[in-house]
């Protein structure tokens, strides 16, 4: 249930910091209530160390759909070795997982954006409900500058889909500015990150984009619709 008014919130917070932000929320709903979603984006790898700066013992997810690239992988051994903690880390649950890959193929997600979106649930949205349901704080790396349907996100809302406050720190920070950061503070990235990729998902539905381009354009790049998203997210 949502208690806080996050209007007037939206506003005292607009300029803090990340850290003054996940601060506040922690203060607010308690060390154990709140959870970091990482997907190892250069956005989350932000969030991760102003987190665990706060507290080491900060709890950051990460969904293992089993098709992630070996590049992310190995960020995320990099990033437990250089941070000296662990994720808490999803996977999808077997029956399920073997039920769509039997009925569908292993590459079911070209074939139709249903068969996407049903892949989507089973390899992320399943287990992020998992994690969701003993967590009251779900701090995200989403930017309003990442895309048109992400523009309309604020630094504090309420998810009404899952019940949880969601987090958006990052909300108006530009791609410069996360890249600043990453710079300044020595905060190890997914390489992918210099090959053009600017999104980076599962291997099958991700790819580098080109000049021009929008940052979630390789992402299921094969679909017409421009909003680029597998469900976690409403926006």
């Amino acid at each position: 249930m949502n208690v806080f008014d996050l209007e007037k919130l939206n506003r005292k917070y607009e300029c803090k910091s990340p850290k003054e932000i996940i601060q506040f929320m922690i203060n607010k709903l308690g060390r154990g209530k709140i959870v970091l979603a990482s997907s190892l984006s250069i956005e989350d790898q932000v969030l991760t160390k102003a987190i665990l700066d706060i507290d080491k013992k900060a709890r950051i997810f990460f969904l293992d759909t089993g098709r992630h690239y070996q590049e992310t992988y190995d960020l995320l051994a990099l990033t437990m070795d250089k941070y000296d903690f662990k994720y808490e880390v999803y996977t999808p649950q077997n029956r399920e997982l073997q039920e769509l890959v039997s009925n569908y193929g292993p590459n079911l997600f070209y074939k139709s954006t249903g068969l996407r979106k049903k892949c989507c649930y089973v390899r992320k949205i399943e287990p992020l409900k998992r994690v969701l349901s003993a967590a009251d704080g779900w701090i995200c790396g989403l930017r309003k500058e990442q895309s048109a349907a992400r523009n309309e996100i604020d630094i504090f809302e309420w998810d009404e889909i899952y019940g949880i406050y969601k987090i958006n720190p990052l909300a108006y920070w530009k791609e410069e500015d996360v890249w600043k950061y990453i710079h300044k503070e020595n905060i190890p990235y997914n390489k992918l990150y210099d090959s053009g990729f600017t999104s980076i998902g599962c291997q099958p539905c991700t790819r580098a984009v080109t000049n021009g381009e929008d940052v979630r354009s390789g992402r299921w790049w094969w679909e017409s619709h421009e909003n680029k998203e597998c469900g976690l997210h409403r926006a």
